[in-house]
């Protein structure tokens, strides 16, 4: 006799869950390869972020589907492909189907060889805006999970300080919790706009949120694990 288990109920109510989610019912119609598109979406039509003729890079790109949705706003049409008027870079350390007009790399930023073809491939222009979706394996140890998310947030502004234009953006994804406050300083010191943002398509569920950092302060600042010790 088989008895069902707390977590395939669970699983079973996040698959039923998912199927008849709206944005994921969306995302399918019009081609994105996850609901996470409209996260994007909804905080660049709010910030107006992303415009035709800007260089993009996008940090944990993998599946796709930001990187998917700046290609379509850099289309003069905003067209999923064909013409592109800008430039996007994805990188991830795990594998990307391949997008027209997007340059993949596969591979971690914090190691020095992949930052060189990073780089290399920017060919030492400034970027107009960095986007984050980066987010570690959460092992469920609250403390543990802070820091490694506080530490890819970290890296984000630490790259966009060295890349971005002046007045260019920053796009993170972060989680409500311990550390929170630190990484909300962090941007503060780091940039002249900041705005947390929690998408529609964000579920009401999660405690995800995103912070969006416009214009750069001069200089680079404090990482979060160091504001508050001066």
């Amino acid at each position: 006799m088989k008895v069902k288990t707390q977590s395939k109920k669970v699983n079973k109510a996040w698959l039923n869950d998912h199927v008849n989610d709206t944005y994921v019912k969306l995302a399918q119609k019009e081609g994105y390869r996850a609901r996470a598109a409209y996260k994007l979406k909804e905080i660049d039509e709010q910030f107006g972020l992303i415009k035709p003729g800007h260089s993009v890079v996008d940090l944990g790109s993998t599946p796709g589907a930001w990187s998917q949705y700046v290609r379509r706003r850099l289309s003069p049409t905003g067209a999923a492909a064909g013409q592109l008027n800008g430039q996007i870079i994805g990188l991830d350390i795990l594998p990307m189907e391949p997008i027209e007009g997007v340059t993949f790399l596969l591979g971690d930023f914090r190691e020095a060889d992949v930052l060189q073809r990073l780089e290399a491939s920017l060919g030492g222009r400034p970027l107009d805006v960095v986007v984050s979706d980066m987010a570690p394996n959460l092992s469920g140890i609250e403390s543990a999970d802070a820091a490694r998310i506080a530490h890819l947030v970290e890296l984000a502004v630490d790259f966009a300080c060295h890349h971005l234009k002046p007045e260019g953006a920053l796009v993170v994804k972060l989680f409500h919790g311990s550390g929170y406050t630190d990484l909300v300083a962090l941007f503060r010191q780091t940039f002249k706009v900041v705005k947390p943002v929690k998408p529609k398509a964000s579920r009401d569920k999660s405690s995800e949120t995103f912070l969006v950092g416009i214009g750069l302060k001069q200089p680079v600042p404090a990482k979060a694990s160091e504001v508050g010790r001066e």
